[in-house]
């Protein structure tokens, strides 16, 4: 299934310059069922639109299949370090809408 093009979505071709990045995160023990690019696309949906995990549109991902992913890439390896979502957003010129979100999101109590 095709799914609706969002403006908060890179193309392709910007998204194949940072998957290798992405996939330093992931443990690769299986082959993935879900596409990355539709993954990473629904994290830009949510940091641009400020909706609730459970508000993704239905043709993304689940929403829990996207906050998986969205933990994973926001571990960091140490304090002073960025985590691959940061570098990622950093690279795409999308951090300050990340840091944005992420100081709303720990004000309202969620992590």
């Amino acid at each position: 299934m095709q799914r609706k093009i969002y403006p908060s979505d890179v193309t392709r071709e910007q998204f194949e310059k940072i998957s290798s990045i992405l996939n330093t995160a992931c443990k690769k023990t299986r082959p993935r069922t879900i596409d990355q690019y539709d993954v990473f696309c629904a994290l830009l949906y949510l940091l641009k639109s400020g909706c609730q995990w459970r508000m993704l549109p239905s043709d993304f991902p689940k929403w829990r299949t996207v906050h998986h992913y969205f933990q994973l890439w926001s571990q960091k390896k140490n304090k002073n370090t960025p985590s691959v979502l940061e570098e990622i957003l950093k690279k795409i010129g999308q951090r300050r809408t990340f840091e944005k979100w992420k100081k709303l999101q720990n004000e309202l109590g969620y992590h």
